[in-house]
């Protein structure tokens, strides 16, 4: 068995996308290899309606599968398909955009105002690229939850883990997607399959991650009064982990507990194009894309 190491830990950073929705994004419009098959991930979460009310209007996507996972609010959804529908707290949508799709998603929130969810990416395999759309909604009472003796609880969006399976099926990049919570003092480890790149995200409570038997946490380079000094980062809210290879993730949980998400999937290791919603493995798919989207081809009828 062997502890994988932490590659790097990083806050999310704010950012603005769709008609002006504020939000952290922990990685994307990357280094596309760095967490193969993921391409970017978005954490939506206000507490004002005024900064997510205008949502993510009328956008393609091409080549890729969008993920997301909401916890707090609601989402309303439509597509140039004619699929509509409404995600909830605790509710998952998959949706593989393929050969095309127009797509629009507008928060609503919460009675108290409030939105929190996730959008996570992952790209497609050149022979998936252009395969047709689809969606899985998935209610939250469908994703099952295992609790161990200690009180860590873990929800198993996609994949299997600790005998149960996820409700979310046939992707391309075989991922395992779990919402984990490990109760104050907890040391925990969790098996990853070590051909599987992997990440953490942790949005609630802090912990560290051990890359050694005794978790010290990750040794960073800060500037504090001016100068450069090694400390050991107590990783917290809106903090991404990268993890290297291995079978085993190991986190010690802080004072009042941690929740994170645990996300891996097995590399494509492909050339990526990339022009915002839509990613294909050329230039040329690029330009054919834009050119489809021009001349009213992007969306392909049904067979």
């Amino acid at each position: 068995m062997s502890i994988r190491p932490v590659l790097e830990s990083r806050r999310a950073m704010p950012t603005m996308e769709g008609a002006g929705v504020k939000l952290h994004r922990a990685f994307g419009f990357h280094d596309p290899s760095e967490l193969d098959p993921f391409l970017l991930f978005d954490d939506f979460r206000n507490e004002r309606p005024e900064d997510f009310h205008r949502g993510f209007p009328w956008h393609p996507h091409r080549g890729i599968e969008t993920i997301t996972y909401v916890l707090a609010g609601t989402v309303e959804h439509g597509d140039s398909l004619g699929n509509s529908g409404r995600l909830g707290a605790g509710d998952v949508q998959w949706m593989t955009a393929g050969s095309g799709i127009m797509h629009q998603e507008m928060p609503l929130g919460n009675a108290k105002g409030q939105m929190h969810g996730f959008q996570l990416w992952a790209n497609l395999p050149s022979r998936l690229k252009m395969t047709a759309p689809r969606y899985q909604d998935v209610k939250s009472a469908e994703i099952p939850e295992v609790i161990d003796d200690d009180g860590t609880r873990v929800k198993v969006v996609v994949g299997s883990f600790w005998g149960r399976t996820g409700p979310v099926d046939g992707i391309a990049a075989d991922p395992q997607y779990l919402d984990i919570f490990v109760p104050a003092g907890v040391l925990k480890t969790f098996k990853v399959d070590t051909y599987r790149r992997a990440f953490a995200y942790v949005f609630e409570g802090s912990g560290r991650f051990a890359d050694a038997s005794r978790p010290e946490g990750v040794l960073l380079e800060k500037e504090v009064m001016g100068e450069e000094v090694n400390i050991r980062d107590i990783s917290g809210n809106r903090t991404l982990i990268r993890f290297g290879t291995g079978d085993e993730v190991t986190v010690q949980a802080g004072d009042q507990g941690i929740r994170f998400l645990l996300i891996s999937g097995a590399p494509i290791e492909e050339p990526v194009a990339w022009h915002g919603p839509i990613v294909m493995n050329t230039k040329a798919e690029i330009q054919q894309a834009m050119a489809d989207l021009r001349n009213g081809n992007f969306i392909r009828p049904a067979h």
